[in-house]
C-alpha cells in the first residue's frame, strides 16, 4: 500500500517544466493521473457559472495531495456538455462528438506519457452519459486502467444524509453544490439571490455540510486511487468481436 507521503511537489500537471515531469515519471513515481471534467453554465441565480470545474478542480488537487507524490492532476475540460441549459445566456455548450474527441485526445495523450492508471473525475451530469456510451471504446483503444466516476458517487450516502436537510444529491445548485461552494469557494454564493430566488432548497446549504462532504468524499476517491495503483481496483477491457 502506497503511504501518503507529504511533501511539496506539485500535484498539477500544468506546474512542472518537462524536465520535473520527466524525471519523476521515469523514476517510477508518478503512478495515476487524474483527468477532471467540468463546465461552465448556469447554476441558479446565487451560483457563479464557474461552479462545475471550480469544485472538481479542488477536490480534484485535495485528492492528488492526500496520494501525493503519485498523482497527478491534468488540465480540467471547463466546457461540458450542457445544450440543456442553452437558454440561460453565458452558458457554455459543446456538442458530444467533439467533447469526446477532446476527451480522449488528453486521455491518449497522458497515457503516451506513461501513466496506465488514469481516472477521469466529473463534476457535471450532463457528460455523463455520453462518457458511459464510449468507454468500452476508450478501454479496447488504450487497453489500460481507465475509469469515468463523477466525484459524489464517491460520497457515502450517510454523510450526506446526515448534512443534507433535503437529503438530496447532486442536484443542480441545490443544497449540495451550494454547500460545496460555501465550504471551498464561498465568494461565489451570491446570498441576497439566493434568500430570493423562486427555488428556495439552497437556503438549507451550510459550509460546514460541505466540508464535510468535501473531506469524506476526498477520502474516498483517493482510497479508490490507492486501489487503482495497487492492482486491486481495476476494470474488465471488453472483448473484440470474434
Amino acid at each position: 500500500m502506497i503511504m501518503n507521503n507529504q511533501d511539496s511537489k506539485p500535484v498539477i500537471l500544468g506546474k512542472l517544466t518537462r524536465k520535473e515531469f520527466r524525471e519523476r515519471m521515469e523514476s517510477g513515481e508518478l503512478k495515476a493521473c487524474i483527468i477532471p471534467t467540468a463546465a461552465t453554465e448556469q447554476h441558479l441565480e446565487h451560483l457563479a457559472m464557474e461552479h462545475d470545474y471550480r469544485s472538481i478542480m479542488h477536490i480534484s488537487e485535495l485528492i492528488a495531495k492526500e496520494v501525493t507524490p503519485h498523482v497527478l492532476v491534468a488540465p480540467v475540460m471547463n466546457i461540458g456538455i450542457s445544450e440543456h441549459h442553452m437558454k440561460h445566456p453565458g452558458t457554455l455548450s459543446a456538442l458530444p462528438g467533439s467533447w469526446l474527441s477532446v476527451l480522449f485526445d488528453g486521455i491518449r495523450s497522458m497515457n503516451q506519457a506513461g501513466f496506465t492508471n488514469i481516472l477521469v473525475l466529473n463534476g457535471h451530469g450532463g457528460n455523463i452519459a455520453p462518457c458511459e456510451g464510449m468507454w468500452g471504446q476508450y478501454l479496447q483503444r488504450l487497453e489500460i486502467n481507465l475509469q469515468f466516476a463523477s466525484y459524489w458517487d464517491f460520497l457515502p450516502e450517510e454523510i450526506a444524509f446526515k448534512h443534507l436537510e433535503t437529503k438530496e444529491y447532486p442536484g443542480h445548485a441545490q443544497e449540495f453544490e451550494t454547500a460545496i461552494a460555501l465550504a471551498a469557494f464561498p465568494e461565489n454564493v451570491r446570498h441576497d439571490a439566493m434568500s430570493s430566488q423562486k427555488d428556495q432548497a439552497p437556503i438549507h446549504a451550510t459550509a460546514e455540510a460541505g466540508k464535510a462532504m468535501i473531506d469524506a468524499t476526498v477520502q474516498e476517491i483517493a482510497k479508490h486511487i490507492r486501489g487503482m495503483i495497487a492492482g486491486t481496483e481495476t476494470v474488465d477491457i471488453p472483448p473484440y468481436m470474434p
